[in-house]
């Protein structure tokens, strides 16, 4: 199949890529499935507490058991007083989740059948600016008529990187470090030819 590939925010020539990596019918479920499970795999699951065994304190009886007129008690850090330690108390885990290449590639190639479908992945020839300035990176986007966009490039060079980090709603990224969150978190993607070629040969 053929993409068009844009110019000043019109379509100048074509590019051929394969159908099985762009047309690919939409699965709402596997997609869901993998975001969940990268999302899962990004939390630290670093919460911790202490058990009452574990709180410094509360190694004699506080009071004796009978004759005083108050509640039994053994330890100063049981967990229904204050200090005490935590019942059922948080350990550091891991919330990854297993998803293996096949469902991951699977996940991306309908996320960019899908995008083109919708025309939300812009293709252009390249992305090069002469400075750093955010200036001359928002002249660009301006062209190609768009704002909350992902622009995934072969190698990402300085000027491009530095011009785009003061603006929240632009992200550059490397052709080889898409994700399916990547491809959610932004309205559209601006790619190149060569990032392009590049995707579609590791989805292949």
């Amino acid at each position: 199949m053929q993409l068009n590939v844009l110019e000043k925010g019109t379509a100048k020539t074509t590019v051929d890529v394969a159908e099985l990596v762009f047309d690919r019918e939409y699965n709402e479920g596997l997609i869901h499935q993998v975001i969940v499970a990268q999302m899962a795999g990004e939390r630290q699951g670093s919460k911790a507490q202490k058990t009452r065994a574990e709180v410094s304190g509360g190694g004699i009886k506080p009071w004796r058991q009978k004759g005083t007129g108050r509640a039994r008690a053994g330890s100063i850090r049981s967990p229904i007083w204050v200090g005490g330690g935590k019942s059922f108390a948080a350990k550091p885990r891991s919330f990854k989740q297993k998803v293996n290449r096949k469902m991951h590639r699977a996940a991306m190639c309908a996320m960019l059948s899908e995008m083109v479908r919708q025309e939300r992945l812009l293709i252009v020839e390249d992305i090069r600016l002469t400075d750093h300035k955010t200036k001359g990176l928002m002249a660009k986007l301006n062209e190609l008529n768009v704002n909350d966009v992902l622009m995934v490039v072969e190698h990402a060079d300085e000027n491009l990187l530095l011009a785009s980090r003061n603006l929240h709603n632009v992200a550059v990224i490397d052709a080889q470090a898409v994700d399916p969150l990547a491809l959610i978190s932004f309205e559209k993607t601006v790619i190149t030819v060569a990032a392009l070629k590049q995707l579609e040969e590791r989805l292949s």
